[in-house]
């Protein structure tokens, strides 16, 4: 590796999280918190009411006291942590109605017939009849329409309950929650697919209207849910087509940004500030030997311009090219909508109860870093004693007094990032030298690390997450460094942090 090598910031925003546990989280001290989900796209915060679409009979839901949207920002500003709130931009958000028995999408008074009925509202039904989609649901039986207007409104509620971004406010507005799924989450009010158009009118007029209520309030979108999301429209299905080419040949991504770019361009300010995608590795909780392996080969999709997904994304489905996903997210950027940002406001690569999932989150922090990930909210928190825990403490607290990694990365690299992976970063505090180092295998590896432009003597200090202790971080005996080289043997299927001081001569 190289101390004075590929030198760019580590944004503190990749280690965020959607949730998770308050102790957690203040433990961590997580920079950033996303209100976001399914339920957010209906979410009307004059009363405090949601929609849980098809994740739960379609049914309304009044928010109680301490799960308001003003709660949640209020909670996060407590703390100090930075908001992401999202803002419906479907065209509908929950009416006024009464807490039980729910509003719901597809109720039995209007549809008897249904596959399954909620145990505790039999009125509610999934709004399917022998496998297949119901159609004729009537919006106004649980909505109300929302224009853009409406999420203007919404942070104008915010600015004036919080103040604006500039002064502690909301920082940033998300567009909605994974849009081109409204014709399947939310089918009751959004049974159309989502064209190109529909996408980026209410896009632009969203954020203008976001824009104008918070001008220094950064905009976020647009929160695909996945690959066919990245790369299609809902019209299109799960690859350009018809629509694509009637806009230039541009894929979903591709022409989102340059829409969003060119609307800017005539409001004369920028209405795009992160682009910002969810990413699924296909392997679910599953924990079997291999699903382990397939979990930590996977995060090579981040990056690799080699990794062939091995899922329906490559050969044996849809046939896509190598994904590079945060490469290609950048260079899209570069080509359509310089200056935007990058983010993923959803991913999770399962079993974070597990060692496995573990070496995957240490893995995938690693890579947000390295590639210049801007913001990242992990989906589906880790409990304070699961393993992956332990991988966001290696980064955000691994002494149990705060200590993190670097903020600077520099160059590093092993021979073989699939076995051994390693990470570096430079602390800007006190000069320190930060090596993430993580076995994916399940033996010991010895490994010579050698720093071109740290030529001196000392010492490393050495911390350990492994099967051997999954209850804490361990605090091992420190490495002699001689003339920027160190020798270590790392454990298996373990996560080791070295901790070198500053340059000596």
């Amino acid at each position: 590796m190289d101390l004075f090598a590929a030198r760019h910031a580590i944004s503190p925003d990749i280690y965020g999280m959607n949730g998770g546990d308050p102790a957690l989280v203040a433990e961590l001290g997580t920079p950033v918190s996303r209100w976001g989900g399914n339920a957010s796209s209906r979410y009307n915060f004059e009363n405090h009411t949601y929609n849980t679409g098809s994740d739960w009979y379609f049914e309304n839901i009044v928010a109680g006291p301490d799960n308001t949207l003003e709660a949640y920002v209020q909670r996060n500003r407590d703390h100090g942590v930075k908001q992401v709130v999202t803002v419906p931009m479907s065209g509908w958000v929950a009416k006024d109605g009464p807490e039980w028995p729910h509003a719901c999408g597809f109720p039995a008074t209007r549809f008897p017939s249904q596959d399954s009925f909620d145990q505790w509202d039999a009125n509610c039904g999934n709004g399917r009849l022998n496998n297949t989609n119901l159609t004729g649901a009537e919006p106004t039986d649980t909505s109300v329409p929302a224009d853009a207007s409406f999420a203007g409104e919404m942070v104008s509620h915010l600015v004036s309950r919080f103040g604006p971004a500039a002064r502690g406010g909301v920082p940033i507005y998300e567009l909605d929650n994974e849009p081109v799924l409204w014709s399947s989450t939310h089918r009751d009010v959004h049974p159309q697919p989502v064209s190109d158009d529909e996408l980026g009118s209410k896009s632009t007029a969203t954020a203008a209207a976001v824009k104008a209520a918070d001008p220094r309030a950064a905009v976020l979108g647009p929160s695909g849910w996945g690959y066919c999301e990245w790369v299609a429209s809902g019209v299109d299905g799960c690859a350009p087509g018809a629509d694509a080419a009637a806009h230039g040949g541009l894929n979903l991504s591709q022409w989102f940004l340059k829409n969003m770019k060119d609307a800017g361009d005539a409001a004369g300010k920028r209405l795009l500030d992160y682009f910002d995608q969810h990413y699924y590795p296909q392997i679910s909780g599953d924990k079997t030997p291999e699903a382990n392996a397939l979990r930590l080969r996977s995060t090579r999709s981040l990056w690799d311009p080699s990794y062939v997904e091995e899922s329906w994304i490559g050969p044996s489905g849809v046939n896509a090219p190598p994904l590079q996903f945060i490469r290609t997210m950048k260079k899209w950027v570069s080509q359509y909508n310089p200056g935007t940002k990058t983010a993923i406001t959803e991913y999770n690569w399962g079993a974070l109860d597990d060692i496995n999932g573990a070496l995957a989150e240490a893995d995938v922090l690693g890579i947000f870093g390295r590639e210049g990930l801007d913001l990242a909210t992990i989906w589906g928190e880790p409990k304070p004693t699961d393993p992956a825990a332990y991988a966001f403490r290696m980064y955000r607290d691994y002494d149990g007094t705060g200590s993190k990694f670097g903020e600077v990365s520099v160059s590093a690299a092993s021979t073989d990032q699939g076995q051994l992976a390693i990470y570096g970063a430079q602390r800007r505090c006190d000069g320190a030298l930060t090596l993430m180092v993580i076995n994916k295998t399940g033996t010991d590896l010895a490994a010579p690390l050698s720093i071109a432009g740290l030529p001196g003597n000392g010492t490393a200090q050495r911390f350990t997450y492994s099967p051997a202790d999954l209850a804490s971080i361990v605090r091992g005996a420190d490495l002699p460094v001689h003339r920027g080289s160190v020798a270590a043997t790392y454990a298996a299927n373990s996560i080791t942090l070295l901790v070198l001081p500053p340059r000596r001569s």
